[in-house]
């Protein structure tokens, strides 16, 4: 079943490049960054593969990703901070979310949010959420953004590299970073356990 739905979602992603071009990688990047999950270990190499096709320009494809990337970070960051906030104060409650818990989510974000979001945009999965709990946190948004773009590049640039040197073989990079995706989640699964217990 999972199966089925990753390669329904690399077919779409696959024909809206072929069809978009670069405007393409830009849209998918976006929706990526904004919370919607269209994996980058997708976009990024058959980018890559296509670069070294002759059909696309690494560069215009990196600058395309990273604009995507911010600009699907802004969606997120500016709905956490404009409503995120007032929503899980009125609701988190049902899904075990305190008011002492935003507390803590404000000062981690205070000390380390830079660090949060820039380690968070190299990793699969927490990589497409992390801009809304920065805006919850109302992480000032020139920090925010320059360690979006800082965390973004390396993880662009590595994936359409691979991808150019895979060539006709890039979907092995897809198949890596799921097992990798599958790891995440398992821990991601721990800790809300642990934070269900804990409460």
């Amino acid at each position: 079943m999972i199966g089925n739905v990753l390669e329904l979602l690399m077919f779409f992603i696959i024909n809206t490049i072929r069809v978009l071009s670069y405007f393409g990688i830009f849209i998918l990047c976006a929706a990526e960054s904004a919370c919607i999950p269209i994996p980058s270990e997708i976009i990024m190499p058959f980018s890559g593969f296509l670069i070294a096709q002759g059909s696309f320009n690494f560069i215009i494809v990196i600058i395309a990703a990273t604009v995507g990337e911010l600009m699907g970070g802004n969606i997120a960051y500016f709905i956490g901070k404009n409503g995120g906030r007032k929503l899980i104060e009125r609701y988190g409650k049902y899904i075990l979310i305190s008011h002492h818990d935003l507390n803590i989510a404000d000062r981690w974000f205070s000390k380390y949010g830079e660090k949060m979001v820039f380690l968070g945009r190299l990793l699969p999965i927490i990589r497409t959420y992390i801009s809304f709990p920065a805006g919850v946190a109302k992480m000032r948004y020139s920090r925010f953004a320059i360690f979006t773009i800082l965390g973004t590049l390396p993880w662009v640039i590595i994936l359409t590299l691979a991808g150019i040197k895979l060539g006709n073989n890039w979907q092995i990079i897809r198949l890596y970073f799921h097992k990798f995706d599958i790891l995440i989640l398992a821990l991601i699964i721990v800790g809300v356990l642990w934070y269900i217990w804990r409460h």
